[in-house]
């Protein structure tokens, strides 16, 4: 066979092999489905946040300041008493107060602590104990990260199940004998918070010797967990 007659030979099974491989490639994606399954569980609210602030007016920025300290200290030196409760510093802001001419008269300042806690009982007393020098800036409830993750983990076989049977479902509607999994996500994350509830005190609590200890009703929150995947239907 001469050498023009051979390169021609291999060449033409190049393209067959090409061909070949396109076929191959088509094939693969043929009767193939994308689905989803998704199940999720209530889970009651496990972790308490509150949010307390000191605000104030005053000519003298310097003093202003001060006081503002001076009552964030108190409040933290209660707060670190109370076992089981974590405690932070919120944002601190400063800003000033103008009168009718457009000139600064005064200045005002807040300042935030944040409490959390899954002692629900003693974070409220505590709470109640601080707006007799605070007020409430907000409260919110949460599911607790571990909390989460251990019913993401419980979901996850149920999520397998579902695609599972949503993939039999689907080979049956096109009248195939079965199916091959091509591939399969979970996520979990879908958690949703709750907005977080605002609570304000009138002036005859916060002058009171004892301020009441706020009722809780913690609320819960769904957890769920998504099954992404592709499968391909064998049909007979």
């Amino acid at each position: 066979m001469s050498s023009i007659t051979r390169l021609a030979a291999v060449v033409s099974l190049g393209f067959a092999a090409l061909g070949s491989a396109a076929v191959s490639a088509e094939e693969a994606r043929y009767n193939q489905i994308a689905l989803r399954a998704e199940v999720s569980q209530e889970v009651a609210h496990d972790l308490m946040q509150v949010t307390l602030y000191s605000e104030a007016q005053n000519k003298d920025p310097a003093k202003l300041a001060a006081g503002i300290t001076t009552s964030i200290n108190e409040a933290l030196q209660q707060a670190r008493k109370s076992s089981g409760v974590t405690i932070s510093l919120g944002s601190r802001n400063s800003y000033p107060v103008y009168d009718d001419d457009q000139r600064i008269s005064a200045w005002r300042e807040r300042a935030e602590i944040r409490l959390e806690s899954a002692d629900f009982a003693t974070l409220s007393k505590l709470t109640g104990e601080l707006l007799q020098q605070l007020k409430m800036g907000g409260m919110s409830f949460s599911v607790a990260n571990p909390t989460q993750k251990k019913t993401e983990d419980a979901l996850l076989q149920d999520a397998i199940n579902a695609f599972k049977a949503r993939a039999q479902l689907a080979t049956t509607a096109l009248g195939g004998k079965s199916y091959k999994l091509v591939s399969l996500s979970l996520n979990g994350g879908g958690f949703q918070r709750p907005q977080p509830m605002r609570m304000q005190m009138d002036s005859n609590m916060s002058m009171a010797k004892s301020a009441p200890t706020p009722e809780i009703e913690a609320g819960s929150s769904q957890v769920s967990v998504n099954a992404d995947g592709v499968i391909e239907v064998q049909m007979p």
